[in-house]
């Protein structure tokens, strides 16, 4: 398990958790691709030289989006938003109040201000029973396939749709929402468990400059303060639980795919985006 400690990281000076999701391993002997797809944080500082090498040494064409609409709102439009060629996609995970159109499809005029108590907008995530002895953050990834799974799945084929350039995926911290997708796209690739785990417990390199940029937004400065920077880390035995919990309840990631409707055919698209 030594593949994630390359550098794969793409240092940016607005992100602080971009990497790449090429040079991993594969089961058949293979390695995914650079270039093909991203996982990062939160795209909302990128500088005007981040975007360069973005679009033109990256070559991105695709940001698929994981966060909720409130989230997007009160963040606004980041830069990559007024770049021609980039398509951006929104997927949020948590479930919300009402029904949201892709806040990308759609160009208002003005963003809406959002009142003082949008977070009530995200409807309390109910735990279901055998979950309920489950660690924190496992619990919210099983909400995640609970509560959104046709997001999941959206992602997904956001991502497989990609051509001729990169896709990054993020969510805020892009750690646990941005984790949980990522970790699909690695099994479908192919990736080992044990190099998935790697790769999601590696943004606890980077983390105290990630609570650190995140703490410096008002959208997200209470939830960092609130809680040490221990508890925001990603730790490589939750991955390892969700992944034992997939294959005991339904064969592994592969098979919950197959079971919500994105079968084979869909799954060698996803591969081929990260094997070429």
């Amino acid at each position: 398990m030594t593949s994630t400690r390359t550098d794969r990281w793409l240092r940016l000076d607005g992100t602080t958790n971009t990497r790449d999701l090429g040079g991993l391993p594969t089961h058949d002997g293979g390695t995914t691709l650079p270039g093909r797809v991203l996982r990062s944080d939160n795209l909302q500082t990128l500088t005007e030289p981040d975007v360069r090498r973005l679009v033109d040494e990256v070559r991105l064409r695709e940001v698929v989006d994981l966060r909720t609409t409130a989230e997007v709102l009160l963040e606004g439009r980041g830069p990559l938003r007024a770049v021609p060629g980039i398509t951006h996609r929104h997927f949020t995970l948590l479930p919300e109040r009402g029904h949201h159109t892709d806040v990308f499809a759609v160009e208002e005029a003005e963003v809406p201000e959002l009142p003082a108590d949008w977070a009530e907008s995200l409807l309390p995530r109910q735990v279901a029973e055998h979950d309920a002895g489950e660690p924190p953050a496992v619990r919210s990834y099983l909400g995640y396939l609970t509560h959104r799974p046709e997001n999941v799945l959206g992602a997904l084929r956001a991502i497989s749709a990609g051509t001729g350039g990169a896709a990054v995926v993020h969510c805020a911290a892009g750690k646990d929402r941005t984790g949980v997708v990522a970790m699909f796209c690695l099994a479908a690739a192919g990736v080992p468990a044990e190099e998935i785990v790697a790769d999601y417990a590696l943004t606890a390199e980077v983390i105290d400059a990630l609570v650190a940029k995140l703490a410096a937004s008002p959208t997200y400065a209470e939830d960092m303060t609130r809680r040490d920077v221990a508890s925001h880390t990603p730790r490589a035995e939750t991955m390892n639980r969700l992944l034992t919990l997939l294959d005991d309840r339904h064969g592994g990631p592969l098979g919950w795919l197959t079971e919500h409707g994105f079968g084979r055919e869909e799954q060698a698209t996803l591969r081929a985006r990260l094997r070429g």
